[in-house]
This record gives C-alpha cells, sequence and structure tokens, in this order.
C-alpha cells in the first residue's frame, strides 16, 4: 500500500491524477486514514497536520504521481427564496445556527436536516431534496489546515 505525505491545493499540479478519491463534506477533514481510490486500491494518507481537502486537491504518492480529490454526492436540501433579501434571510437564519452551507446567487445547500427544514418552510422558503456534492464556504474562523471556528467553549470533535 503506497503512503501519501503531501498534497497541494487544487489548480497547483498541472500533470493529470492517476486516480481520484470521493469522500463527502464531513469526511474531507484528514490527518490519517486510509482511502480507498476509485479503481478499489488503498493508499494511506500520513500527514503531519490535519487538512480540509477540497474538490480537486491533490494528494501525493510516494512513486510522486497524484490522485485528486472529488466531493461525493450527497443527500442536501436546496433552499430557494422568493427573491434575494428573502434569500440572505434565509442565509442569516442557517448561519445563526452555524450549519455548514453551500451559497450561490439563487440557492443555498445544506444536509437534510428534518427539524432545519420545517423551520425554513415556516420561513416561506422552498426546499428541494436533491443529490449532488456538497461545497460549504468555509468560515471566517476556519485555516485550510486548521480547525478553529473562534468559540470559546470546547467541542468533542476527535
Amino acid at each position: 500500500m503506497q503512503r501519501i505525505t503531501a498534497y497541494h491545493h487544487a489548480g497547483v499540479i498541472t500533470d493529470p491524477p492517476v486516480d481520484t478519491i470521493a469522500l463527502p463534506h464531513d469526511l474531507r477533514h484528514l490527518r490519517r486514514k486510509v482511502l480507498h481510490l476509485s479503481n478499489g486500491e488503498m493508499v494511506m494518507l500520513d500527514l503531519k497536520e490535519p487538512v480540509l481537502l477540497a474538490e480537486g486537491d491533490r494528494l501525493i504518492l510516494e512513486d510522486g504521481s497524484n490522485v485528486a480529490i472529488a466531493a461525493a454526492p450527497e443527500k442536501l436540501f436546496e433552499i430557494t427564496a422568493r427573491d434575494r433579501l428573502h434569500l440572505t434571510e434565509l442565509a442569516w437564519h442557517l448561519g445563526n445556527r452555524h450549519l455548514s452551507a453551500q451559497i450561490e446567487e439563487g440557492r443555498i445547500l445544506i444536509l437534510r436536516d428534518h427539524v432545519i427544514r420545517k423551520m425554513l418552510e415556516g420561513l416561506g422558503a422552498t426546499v428541494t431534496e436533491v443529490e449532488e456534492p456538497f461545497h460549504p464556504i468555509r468560515g471566517a474562523y476556519h485555516a485550510h489546515g486548521g480547525h478553529s471556528h473562534g468559540h470559546d467553549h470546547p467541542h468533542a470533535h476527535d
């Protein structure tokens, strides 16, 4: 099994990848883990520090070749609104609850949560179930390689 001890952000490497690894959003925050390539082979990711990998990032194998990260399709809610102001208000309500969200010009995507769906519908949103890759916005307290999110209370993430 080959090891991976380095990575590069999307766009840095122009060589084509030898394979891909598809991961949902919540499994793209990694340091050390056995990963499955799309061809069924396994590789050992062994980085010095945890990183949050994004679509197109490249993992460097021991032999110098690279593997591309792909965002796996996930079960999401697509949220649409009456107009732009309403969409902004909905985004505020989601942010106030610290929910990861992919915000686009005409819609917001979040992981499915039926309690949040009820709240959004109560606020006048149209909520539709979709399945597609999830690329939530990284927050102001988030560094690409770190995991701080600016709170003064403990978390049990590991």
